[in-house]
């Protein structure tokens, strides 16, 4: 498995270095070395930052997430666990850091093997099993032990170069048309180099959990805590989360770089029910429809560190024959439509506005001398577009009282087409476990959890109202109204947040409103002026 990884990076890293070394022998051909300087600099400061980075990481995990460091309460199978691993590999025990949240969180970073770090929250140990909590943290020792910091790290170079090129080649004094050619080419090169970089972060993710059941030789730990942590929290019967000991526990799922989840696609999914002490694989299947069949979900994949879950879940149950166990999950569920044609109308609602735009613009080349009037009514389509675009992003109507888990269930929402719903449930936390910063919820009702969006038009009211008024909400009672979207992050973008017989509002959606018809009446004054002068 390792000689695998091995090939395929150094054959990715040939490739990247190979587009690059391309790009620099074609400045070289054009221009004189000072360039090169430049390209020196950028290779200089990332691996300044690469030296650096793990310090501060070290201190805004402390400062903004309250983690603590050297954690010497940690269980002592997992200690075991981990002197086992950095035993059989030479490697350096990886400091351990600890935040004092419910919401579960593993994640890894630093340089290399011997200098890694373990970040894992509360939440890590209240909802997952001992199997559970070392597959995962099996998964992070498979980051540090395969190098996949520095991997990474030398990996994003060649963009970073490439980049620099552009810029250099592309600036107000530069005059040769050949050196500018060089330049678009090298961004070209620039943009693909990020999509190979981010299909070789989801391949060592895949890598990652192999180490993790190898070592463990047991897959369906690890894929019973993918579910729990990236498809949510579990509930029984009496509405309350459990451990595998059957206590009251709380939880919700958020994750970060080189960590179990991406954090930008996984921050809570599913809600399921126990059967016999394990998730619902029923509730797991019907969480899963979304990633498996929706076309939205391959987009933002490609756009992903990370894999999605459900390529992980099946990666994971083809290994467990090895091990002498059932797979996981099987997704027999039959798609009962293509949904290519929800995907396309919603490509089209999206980029309406930007080719009324485009239109507008290759219009006034054409026709010059009309250009207020070609101005006015491409101003007042493309705003009409963008009403159109916002009515379907903020379904104002028919907002319906439902549950977390029936929400998962639906396969046509998108980050274009929301589902206006109000849930009720109870604040356990913020979006982002222990950052101070994040104004986010998490809500958790009869079924399970899901994200809050709390989002008020200036970022900075957003800002202050984490640090100072947000904390007031953990633990109430609340009914939310919202839109529910999925990005492919499942989420609900808060309208109004009732509890104890207060009204809590945000007004993103009505400043949006505001803000387009201004624009439209401004187009709607260039015209009638353009016309009647």
């Amino acid at each position: 498995m390792k000689k695998n990884l091995f090939g395929i990076s150094l054959i990715t890293m040939a490739c990247l270095y190979g587009l690059l070394s391309a790009v620099i022998l074609l400045v070289c051909l054009v221009i004189d070395f000072p360039l090169m300087f430049g390209i020196v600099a950028s290779i200089v400061i990332l691996i300044l930052q690469f030296l650096i980075s793990p310090f501060l990481t070290d201190i805004t995990m402390k400062l903004l997430y309250g983690a603590k460091f050297n954690y010497e309460s940690l269980p002592d199978y997992l200690d075991k666990f981990i002197d086992s691993i950095c035993q059989k590999y030479k490697m350096k025990r990886p400091r351990i850091g600890y935040i004092e949240d419910g919401a579960p969180n593993a994640f890894t970073y630093g340089r290399t093997k011997n200098s890694s770090r373990i970040i894992l929250t509360k939440g890590i140990f209240d909802l997952l099993t001992e199997e559970e909590v070392i597959a995962v943290v099996g998964h992070e020792l498979g980051h540090a032990t395969h190098y996949d910091m520095l991997f990474m790290t030398v990996a994003q170079l060649v963009p970073l170069v490439l980049y620099g090129i552009y810029i250099s080649t592309n600036s107000d004094d530069s005059d040769d048309s050949h050196l500018v050619l060089v330049g678009w080419i090298a961004y070209v090169l620039y943009i693909i180099c990020q999509y190979i970089i981010l299909w070789l972060s989801r391949t060592r993710e895949y890598y990652a959990d192999s180490f993790a059941i190898e070592e463990t030789k047991n897959p369906n730990a690890l894929a019973e805590a993918l579910v729990k942590i990236g498809f949510g929290l579990s509930a029984n019967a009496n509405n309350q989360t459990v451990n595998a000991k059957g206590k009251p526990k709380q939880s919700a799922a958020k994750s970060n770089a080189l960590g179990i989840f991406d954090s930008k696609t996984s921050k809570s999914l599913i809600v399921s029910s126990f059967d016999d002490g394990k998730v619902s694989k029923d509730n797991i299947k019907k969480a899963m429809k979304w990633e498996m069949w929706n076309v939205w979900a391959k987009f933002y994949e490609f756009n992903s560190t990370h894999p999605l879950i459900s390529k992980r879940l099946k990666a994971i149950s083809l290994r467990c024959a090895e091990y002498n166990q059932i797979p996981y999950i099987d997704f027999d569920l039959k798609k009962p439509e293509s949904y290519i044609d929800d995907f396309l109308s919603e490509l089209v609602i999206k980029f309406l506005p930007f080719l009324t735009f485009i239109i507008t613009c290759l219009v006034i080349l054409i026709l010059p001398e009309y250009i207020m009037i070609i101005i006015g009514i491409g101003g007042v389509i493309a705003t009409l577009f963008s009403f159109l675009k916002l009515s379907y992003h903020y379904k104002n109507k028919n907002y319906v009282n439902t549950t977390v888990a029936n929400l998962l269930d639906e396969v046509k929402v998108s980050e274009i087409i929301s589902i206006p719903c109000i849930v009720t449930g109870t604040i356990i936390g913020r979006g982002n476990p222990g950052c101070i910063l994040n104004e986010d919820f998490v809500i958790k009702d009869e079924t399970g959890i899901m994200l809050l969006d709390y989002n008020q038009p200036i970022n900075l009211v957003n800002k202050l109202f984490a640090i100072f008024k947000s904390k007031e909400y953990f633990e109430k009672q609340v009914t939310i109204k919202g839109w529910y979207r999925r990005s492919p992050v499942p989420y609900i973008e808060i309208y109004t947040m009732e509890y104890d017989n207060q009204t809590k509002k945000t007004y993103s959606y009505g400043f949006s409103k505001v803000i387009r018809i201004i624009i439209l009446i401004v187009f709607i004054i260039i015209l009638t002026s353009s016309v009647f002068i």
